[in-house]
């Protein structure tokens, strides 16, 4: 694995690559607040395969440009990184493979910009064009996402998530993951991404942002879509997944039961192969 930054014109993305530079494009998107190192135990493995793959550290996080104003972290300019990520690796089609915000970029892409995108994988995140109305529906999805609503306050939100060394977010993490599977080294690795400058209100924007762009269509999905889902998400139910899945032509659901949001970290070997039978 190398650690490279993307020049993309408007920013720069650092990312983390491996694997052989003709080989299928793969592009790895993290969610929230994790970044590009949230796949190196997928990385490699995916590059032994054949497959040329990208880890980027999404704009706001780690060493990757943090733009100022909301605008620029819309969902639509999310995904619009991706695209000159591929144009400037020169790929003119990527398999997209998604957790959380990663995985609401991906149906995006997919759904607007399906020329471009061979084959989506999603890990425990939303189609943002559905997961309102599910919301709407169920009161429980509603109370789990209370945290969105926080997080719109100015200054307050980037204050305590720093306070005591991060210690809200690292208990985020931990308590809602299966006991082990957050490691100390990853946690490091995080804390010394979170706590360089402007770093913690670039990730944030990307939930103020949201009401600032229109959700992605629900439109039909033509292209290969495999949904992995930990079935003990804390923080996103399982109908979410369907509501998506209904919009696909040709898609399918994985389900992990004794996983939960973190299944990329707590069954790799899982993960890994479910990537390498959706990839191929």
């Amino acid at each position: 694995m190398q650690s490279r930054v993307i020049d993309l014109g408007a920013i720069q993305l650092e990312a983390i690559t491996a694997g052989p530079a003709k080989g299928e494009l793969v592009v790895l998107l993290h969610g929230f607040p994790e970044s590009g190192d949230a796949w190196r135990a997928q990385i490699q493995e995916l590059a032994r395969a054949g497959l040329r793959v990208v880890a980027p550290h999404q704009r706001g996080y780690a060493g990757s440009s943090r733009p100022a104003g909301l605008m620029a972290y819309r969902l639509s300019a999310l995904a619009q990184d991706v695209l000159a990520l591929a144009d400037a690796l020169q790929a003119e089609q990527f398999s997209v493979v998604g957790h959380d915000w990663g995985a609401a970029i991906g149906w995006h892409l997919a759904t607007l910009h399906a020329q471009r995108v061979r084959r989506l994988v999603v890990l425990n995140g939303p189609h943002a064009g559905t997961v309102a109305m599910h919301a709407t529906r169920s009161p429980m999805q509603l109370l789990r996402s209370w945290y969105i609503g926080a997080f719109q306050l100015p200054w307050a939100p980037e204050a305590l998530l720093r306070a005591n060394d991060f210690a809200l977010l690292q208990r985020a993490m931990r308590t809602s993951a299966r006991e082990g599977a957050i490691t100390d080294e990853l946690l490091q690795r995080y804390l010394a991404q979170w706590a360089q400058p402007g770093a913690l209100t670039a990730m944030l924007n990307w939930y103020r942002a949201l009401a600032l762009d229109l959700p992605t269509p629900t439109l039909r999905v033509d292209l290969p879509v495999t949904v992995l889902w930990g079935e003990r998400d804390s923080f996103l139910e399982r109908g979410i997944a369907d509501a998506a899945l209904a919009l696909c032509n040709n898609g399918r659901l994985v389900a992990l039961p004794d996983a939960t949001h973190w299944l990329h970290h707590e069954e790799p070997q899982a993960v890994g192969r479910t990537l390498l039978e959706a990839l191929r």
